[in-house]
């Protein structure tokens, strides 16, 4: 089953409303609304895109280890996920799809990490949980996902459904009190740090399948022999 399959039928199962979820219709119509309106506001667009240089970053990871861009792509290319936390069960299926593919990514000289704005904790969280063998990096205040043109606000609607409905306080989960997040997004950057593939999504249920980045990897591996 692909990684849309499996995503696909969490979200009829939450949708359906029934156990063990029991998510209100209005919960739903909520969600629906607000990605709605950021597919309209056209900011995925206006995102970082294959051709265009990857805004350089230093970050530190999980365990409070500083990670340069620049460091990682003088190894080979690098594969950049940005995600939403370890609450978002969309997420977690994505990191563990992008587990499940790592040796054939990096067998291709690439370097996986994610990137999050959630606090250090929940990042070891996540990389425990679904054991990880790559890197969460830790973005505060999402510093580099608005470099890359994902960081959005939610509506006021949306921060209610979030603190009410799903008892998620955005503010303690990133350190932040904004109430922004990254869209997910996908990246591959060749080595001469400029973005050979791009995916970006404002419907946060929709998430590329990790095959699909062994392409690019395949031809940058290609180019860099010629």
């Amino acid at each position: 089953m692909s990684l849309q399959d499996k995503l696909d039928a969490f979200r009829t199962n939450i949708e359906s409303g029934a156990p063990p979820y029991n998510v209100p219709r209005s919960v739903i119509d909520a969600i629906h609304k607000s990605t709605s309106e950021l597919i309209a506001g056209g900011q995925a667009e206006r995102a970082k895109k294959a051709g265009d240089d990857a805004p350089g970053f230093s970050l530190k990871d999980a365990h409070g280890e500083t990670v340069r861009l620049s460091d990682l792509l003088a190894k080979g290319p690098v594969v950049l996920t940005f995600y939403r936390g370890v609450w978002c069960p969309y997420c977690n299926m994505d990191l563990q799809a992008l587990e499940e593919a790592r040796e054939d990514i990096e067998s291709r000289g690439a370097t996986m990490v994610a990137v999050s704005m959630q606090t250090a904790p929940n990042s070891r969280k996540a990389i425990e949980q679904h054991k990880l063998g790559f890197t969460i990096l830790v973005d505060p205040r999402g510093e580099v996902a608005n470099a890359y043109g994902l960081r959005v606000a939610l509506p006021d609607y949306l921060i209610h459904v979030y603190k009410n409905a799903f008892k998620n306080d955005l503010t303690v989960v990133n350190d932040d009190p904004s109430w922004t997040l990254p869209m997910p997004a996908r990246y591959v950057i060749g080595r001469d740090g400029v973005i050979a593939y791009a995916e970006v999504n404002p419907d946060y249920t929709k998430r590329p399948d990790p095959s699909e980045l062994l392409p690019t990897l395949d031809r940058l591996r290609r180019s860099a022999a010629a």
